[in-house]
């Protein structure tokens, strides 16, 4: 499976670029079609960054929308994106995303390693859209056992060390909530203590846990199957150049070192590298002032084979309402001298006896939104009043309760992230905010003013805890009338800078419904496709529900290779 330069044939059906989430689905589907395949990755691991990720698809209408008893149809799910959506991207285009992706699951689910669940209740984002629903669309890719990948299990990309415990131990939504719930149900302790386990002997034996969730597992699930259909991959190699002839694509120049060579594709290239997010140029362009934000995607998500493909008549999307998708993040640096990145999605900032402020002490947000339209927040609010960073504060007890990014709940030893500064805490309102530059007394009013909607359950400036969405990603088991409301009051008092942070470029090259990249004209480039965050998302830089990058990457290179099915080959 996993060759050098010198062990590439001369030619393929399917070159793939890029061994992500999107690039290994086509990999996948061209093999089930009897296609031979060349997988080529940058990086000196497979997975890019959906192994980082939660590894979320979000497919409304799959074959597990009745496992959690959800309601939907396809005219509730076409509803809902056009409310959303709106005219930032092609209609067309998502009901073809609609109509594919069920087909898509349920193929790889009855022929490969692939496999998903739907979690009882993971709602759409924008609840207050028509069409909205809270379960059934987004489906999770279940545990895998790593073990089974062999010495290969080296090729997969780590998870976020931040993302995991004690060093490596991989959680996903319901591992968390079972350790959230150890010390009240048998249920739950006896499954921590299965995790702990299994851990603590996967590292007397290796470097790293092999119990594999979310993005890792989907990656990994991939990788075994690609493996099976005894697809080449090739690492650590660049594509120099798109071998253009009559109009086709027809084949890649790789470089890996000093080692070049011309590989031919007998039916196409599918381009499925990432997105522009570190190419300084297109950032500019596409992200505007927005484009100083941090980025949460791998180094090889650099726009350079954008550029190739502009080199062949492509041109990247500018209908979109955000070019990149967003989050807020904290930073740190890790003891190798790297910096690490920790997305705040849903641990802390929608919890209750949490606040989100400016520079000023103000609130300029719903902390309970989506991680996509905080971070955007934070990006308008700074136009016109310091919000880059702000602040999210809580008390002792919301500190040890749902923790602070890093800081983990229940975390006994907040002496590193003091002295690092990553945390900061004052004996008093006054103190902290004399701490973080904020005058005390307009920070000490936002507070009280948060006090008084906790006690009452009601947001009147920002409406948190409004929708179900707010209220789920909140906590059920706290006193009071909103799970995502309550007392900010017992000293110390704490706090975390945010920063608002790319996960993913929405704009990218355009396509059509059958993925086939297009020139300016709207005629498709013979043999090129593109899929992933390569491709203008269907989304139009609007952020719907959970895994609306990973639903169509996966549903487009399958409607890539369906239409490679009848597609007349290069060689006749």
């Amino acid at each position: 499976m996993i060759t050098n330069l010198d062990g590439v044939a001369e030619s393929y059906d399917v070159i793939v670029v890029g061994a992500g989430g999107a690039g290994l689905s086509a990999a996948v589907f061209a093999a089930l079609a009897g296609k031979s395949v060349l997988v080529v990755e940058r990086a000196r691991h497979v997975g890019g960054t959906t192994a980082l990720s939660a590894g979320t698809v979000w497919i409304p209408n799959s074959l597990h929308t009745r496992s959690v008893g959800a309601q939907d149809s396809l005219e509730m799910a076409s509803a809902f994106l056009s409310g959303v959506v709106g005219t930032h991207s092609e209609r067309k285009l998502r009901d073809q995303f609609l109509a594919s992706g069920p087909h898509a699951v349920e193929l790889l689910e009855s022929r490969t390693e692939v496999a998903f669940r739907a979690y009882p209740t993971h709602p759409d984002y924008e609840q207050q859209v028509n069409g909205a629903v809270l379960r059934g669309r987004a489906l999770e890719p279940l545990p895998f056992d790593g073990r089974r990948l062999g010495k290969d299990l080296r090729l997969l990309l780590p998870p976020m060390p931040e993302f995991t415990l004690f060093g490596g131990m991989m959680v996903d939504r319901r591992d968390i909530s079972h350790l959230f719930n150890l010390a009240r149900s048998w249920q739950s302790l006896r499954h921590s203590i299965a995790l702990f386990v299994r851990y603590a002997a996967d590292r007397l034996r290796g470097p790293r846990g092999t119990r594999l969730v979310m993005g890792n597992a989907l990656v990994a699930r991939l990788l075994q199957s690609v493996k099976k259909l005894n697809c080449a991959i090739v690492l650590d190699t660049t594509v120099e150049r798109l071998l253009l002839a009559g109009g086709r694509v027809e084949g890649l120049v790789l470089l890996n070192g000093t080692h070049q060579r011309t590989v031919h594709a007998r039916d196409a290239v599918i381009l499925a590298a990432g997105g522009f997010n570190h190419h300084p140029k297109h950032r500019q362009q596409l992200l505007g002032d927005a484009a100083s934000a941090l980025s949460l995607t791998t180094p090889q998500h650099d726009g350079a084979l954008h550029d190739l493909a502009i080199a062949v008549g492509a041109q990247i999307g500018h209908s979109n309402l955000d070019g990149a998708f967003w989050a807020p993040v904290s930073r740190r640096k890790r003891e190798d001298g790297s910096t690490a990145l920790f997305p705040h999605f849903i641990l802390d900032r929608s919890k209750p006896g949490t606040v989100c402020v400016n520079q000023s002490g103000r609130r300029f947000v719903n902390e309970a939104t989506s991680y996509h339209r905080f971070a955007r927040a934070m990006i308008e609010a700074h136009r016109h009043s310091p919000t880059i960073p702000c602040y999210i504060i809580t008390d002792a007890i919301g500190l040890k309760k749902y923790g602070l990014g890093m800081v983990r709940p229940g975390a006994l030893n907040l002496r590193p992230f003091l002295n690092e500064g990553y945390l900061t805490a004052g004996a008093s309102l006054a103190e902290l905010g004399a701490k973080l530059a904020i005058d005390p007394g307009q920070l000490e009013e936002t507070i009280a003013r948060m006090n008084e909607f906790g006690r009452t359950g009601r947001d009147l400036d920002f409406g948190r805890g409004e929708t179900e969405y707010h209220r789920i990603n909140g906590d059920a088991a706290a006193s009071g009338p909103n799970p995502t409301l309550g007392l900010i009051e017992k000293p110390p008092f704490y706090a975390v800078k945010l920063y608002p942070s790319d996960i993913g470029a929405a704009a990218g090259l355009v396509t059509d419904e059958w993925a086939r990249v297009v020139d300016k004209r709207g005629v498709p480039i013979a043999g090129l496709y593109a899929c992933g965050n390569m491709a203008n998302s269907i989304m139009g830089g609007t952020y719907p529900g959970p895994g609306i990058t990973l639903g169509p990457a996966i549903t487009f290179a399958y409607r890539a290779v369906e239409h490679l099915r009848s597609a007349p080959r290069a060689d006749g």
